[in-house]
């Protein structure tokens, strides 16, 4: 999607072309978009004995355990394991999903004994993301949808002949004539 247009922040500079140089008052600098990483998140905790359970650390959760959590999009993400957080994730031998569409998950029933975990159930993982500053000018313009309903129409047109009328009069030998004027009737559907 396209972004919003721009907005200049008014900052002092000083101005300098090959021309010559101007000491102007401000000067137009474009706002920097740039993703800004976030502390380490942790909204759940795997539960060892459910195989059903799991770790969950998905925007939809974050979402709904910290609703004021403003995240215009997911540029990056970084996970790793609470208890081995300089050990990256693909050594700890889990199969865990750590993605910028949805964020992490782990489910135990996935896990395998063996490796660095003595037993099948998710390690406690935790995430970072780097998310788009949540300014207007940094967000994607919203696109818009445009319909147009055609009918079919029909029109129909009638025009009348003149109507010519001659009487004639007995006493003068004169005759008068009138002329009534043609009618055109439109009629649109």
């Amino acid at each position: 999607m396209p972004r919003a247009a721009p907005v200049c922040e008014l900052v002092p500079c000083i101005v300098v072309s090959v021309l010559s140089v101007s000491n102007c008052l401000f000067c137009c600098h474009l706002p920097v978009c740039v993703c800004e990483w976030s502390d380490w998140i942790d909204m759940t905790y795997p539960d060892g004995s459910d195989r059903n359970s799991g770790d969950y650390e998905t925007f939809e959760n974050i979402w709904k355990n910290n609703p004021s959590w403003e995240c215009a999009k997911v540029e990056n993400i970084s996970c790793r394991a609470e208890k081995f957080p300089n050990i990256p994730i693909a050594d700890l031998g889990q199969k865990v999903e750590c993605s910028v569409d949805v964020g992490l998950i782990c489910n135990n029933k996935d896990q395998q004994l063996g490796g660095m975990i003595p037993m099948p159930i998710c390690l406690n993982y935790e995430i970072s993301v780097c998310c788009t500053p949540n300014r207007p000018e940094c967000l994607p313009t919203p696109s818009t949808t445009s319909t147009t309903i055609s009918t079919a129409s029909s029109t129909t047109s009638s025009v009348s002949p003149p109507v010519s009328t001659t009487t004639p009069t007995s006493t003068s030998g004169e005759t008068s004539s009138s002329t009534t004027p043609t009618t055109t009737t439109t009629t649109t559907t």
